[in-house]
């Protein structure tokens, strides 16, 4: 059988997928009815576990029970976005007929229903985080609602290693960072999860909220909005949001805008584009990357 991290890769060029969908229900009639637990980087306790029936996409799952999973921390592209097939080929290879472990994640569960967890697929002698697995190999990107910082550690350095080697997704310009000073492109993803990288100009603060500002012209930049509340989130993880005026940073979460009206909107009128950044993981230095 070939190894864990071919197995992925093959998965996305699409070579080898039905041999390794084989494998996997032949691996599982083998496993022991005792799955060992482990001290995982992401996740709390032990949810639930059991065979997994069927994969939706590269982010969705169904257990043999009916219960639908939902991957925690990660983003993942749908059919028909660039690279949607080979990340569900990928979790599939990963996942259908074999056993999974569920942990806690941020959520419980999403409004579609879907349980959200950290997940664990039975491999060999040991126990794999799904989440890890897709973001090594490229085909995922972390997402913006990961809470504990050991976690969002690990992943994030799991990105960054396939990004740097462009791997999967990162083989495709579409999903390159975004520049800063391209709020035109950054508004063209209004409504989806992106990745947008630049120097800040200025950091002020009005009223309960926080402003990461790109540019000079409110109305028109791209801005990181951050609540005071929130503010904590990143001093815990050592960043302090108030000193980040010349500094290169990445900024990662759903693209939205401001300004105008709607019958401005609809005429195509200017929207300043801006991410309200909740969790730590949203704000990384990149001034030597």
């Amino acid at each position: 059988m070939m190894g864990w991290r071919a197995g992925l890769l093959s998965a996305f060029l699409g070579a080898e997928f039905a041999f390794m969908s084989g494998c996997a229900g032949a691996a599982a009639q083998q496993r022991p009815a005792s799955i060992p637990s482990a001290a995982p980087a992401c996740g709390g306790n032990e949810i639930a576990r059991g065979s997994v029936a069927r994969v939706l996409d590269g982010r969705d799952f169904v257990l043999d029970d009916g219960r639908q999973v939902h991957l925690a921390a990660i983003e993942v592209p749908l059919v028909p976005r660039p690279g949607g097939t080979a990340a569900k080929a990928a979790l599939a290879a990963l996942l259908e007929g074999g056993q999974a472990v569920l942990r806690e994640a941020e959520l419980e569960s999403d409004r579609y229903g879907r349980i959200v967890a950290y997940v664990e697929a039975w491999r060999g002698p040991s126990l794999r985080s799904a989440q890890a697995e897709m973001l090594s190999a490229g085909l995922a990107r972390v997402g913006g609602d990961v809470g504990g910082q050991a976690c969002a550690a690990e992943l994030l350095r799991r990105e960054s290693a396939a990004r740097k080697a462009k791997l999967g997704l990162w083989a495709s310009p579409y999903y390159d960072p975004i520049q800063a000073d391209e709020p035109a492109n950054i508004l063209a993803q209004r409504d989806r999860f992106a990745l947008v990288e630049g120097k800040v100009m200025s950091v002020h603060e009005s009223g309960q909220t926080l402003y990461v500002n790109f540019g000079r012209r409110w109305s028109e930049d791209f801005a990181v909005t951050v609540r005071k509340r929130d503010e904590r989130n990143f001093a815990a993880a050592g960043l302090d949001l108030k000193t980040l005026g010349g500094r290169r940073v990445r900024v990662r979460g759903w693209i939205e805008a401001h300004g105008g009206s709607a019958d401005a909107s609809r005429a195509g009128a200017w929207h300043a584009p801006w991410i309200e950044a909740v969790h730590a993981v949203q704000i990384e230095l990149a001034d030597h990357d």
